[in-house]
């Protein structure tokens, strides 16, 4: 059968079983929590890909370390790979961890691979033919690596990004990893987001297991992201789902992304996070801190309300401080306005001022709700009486 080569990084299902047979292609199986299991099923001649034991630096200390040059192009020569195949790459779960496969790919310099859209659950739905899966033993490779150095970044690399603001760093995480409202699943590690980072949940771009339309991706990522050459660093939890979105990205036309290896796991336990403590917080700070306290005392911050802080603080200051909050429980938000509090005179001297922006804020929405009359009593009486 004639070969084959694709110019957009995704395929179908569809596609791959009526090219199953083209003398250049090489599947791939890249589940991560995946050994290799005479007793499993895979795709027709598929080859495992092994991320964690063959395709990572497993003296690193942290999950997934992006492999050297040398160990890569070995690996992939083992597998049978040469400089003219043509790679699709699919995983148990869908669309997971084969992402991370295709960007380690583009990153040691081979364009021509692409990802199974739905993955291997796709491939049972369309009811194709599974096989038990089997170890390669066939021909090395002659496979050639040639490493990019701008999709791949590294802790130093973020650390004067996030800094400098020089690019975009967009965490794939959830919501509620991101803002720090669950603990992070790898014991130890403590929760938080990179400073001057925004979130895009990697699951916005599927939708029942697939890749959403490109048209559907350009506006999220048009949501998240200003121009599409602007440049872009990608981040999660260790370094998977970050890439894709990075798939997501490429798809959409940006052309300007890399990815952080170490993501929040290596950041979370290098870095001891950068928020001051309540008393050396500005008066901006401060207000914008109380003002989100107040305005999220009936579990919903309204977006008038939101609009009212920041006509009264920087947005960035409003999302440090909402980024602080949402990491903090509410006995310590009292204690932090306390603290703060007791650190400038200008509230000592002068409440009402304080107590004015907060009513503003409360009835920026219409009417001043019963839990955050109960808050703004407290505050009065612990700041005041107290």
């Amino acid at each position: 059968m004639a070969q084959v080569s694709l110019d957009k990084p995704i395929v179908s299902v569809d596609w791959l079983h009526k090219n199953l047979e083209a003398e250049n292609l090489v599947v791939l199986d890249g589940t991560i929590s995946k050994s290799f299991d005479a007793g499993l099923q895979q795709i027709p001649n598929a080859r495992f890909f092994d991320i964690k034991n063959k395709f990572s630096d497993t003296s690193g200390a942290f999950p997934n370390t992006f492999p050297s040059v040398a160990q890569f192009q070995s690996e992939a020569r083992d597998l049978g790979i040469n400089n003219d195949s043509y790679i699709v790459v699919y995983d148990d779960k869908g669309l997971y961890s084969s992402a991370r496969v295709w960007w380690l790919f583009k990153a040691f310099g081979y364009d021509n691979v692409a990802v199974l859209d739905g993955g291997f659950p796709e491939w049972l739905q369309a009811g194709y033919p599974t096989e038990p899966m089997t170890a390669y033993q066939g021909d090395k490779g002659n496979f050639k690596a040639d490493i990019q150095q701008e999709y791949m970044r590294f802790y130093e690399d973020l650390k004067e990004a996030s800094k400098a603001k020089t690019h975009a760093i967009v965490d794939a995480r959830s919501g509620e990893r991101f803002h720090g409202k669950v603990p992070e699943p790898r014991a130890g590690l403590r929760s938080g987001n990179i400073p001057n980072s925004v979130n895009l949940p990697y699951t916005e771009l599927l939708e029942n297991g697939l890749l959403k339309h490109e048209g559907d991706l350009q506006v999220i990522f048009s949501n998240t992201l200003t121009t599409k050459s602007d440049p872009v660093i990608f981040s999660c939890g260790s370094g998977i789902t970050a890439c894709i979105l990075a798939l997501g990205a490429e798809i959409s036309g940006y052309n300007n992304i890399a990815v952080y290896d170490g993501s929040w796991t290596e950041w979370g336990t290098l870095d001891p996070g950068t928020m001051e403590d309540p008393d050396e917080w500005t008066k901006d700070q401060l207000l914008a801190y109380i003002l989100i306290y107040v305005s999220n005392s009936d579990l919903k911050e309204s977006w008038k309300e939101r609009e009212y802080i920041l006509s009264r603080v920087d947005k960035k200051v409003y999302q440090q401080m909402h980024d602080r909050f949402d990491a903090d429980s509410d006995y310590q938000s009292i204690q932090n306005i306390i603290k703060a509090v007791r650190a400038h005179d200008y509230y000592r001297n002068d409440f009402a001022d304080l107590f004015a922006d907060i009513k503003l804020m409360a009835f920026a929405d219409g009417s001043l709700h019963q839990m955050e009359q109960m808050v703004y009593s407290q505050l009065r009486k612990i700041l005041i009486d107290g």
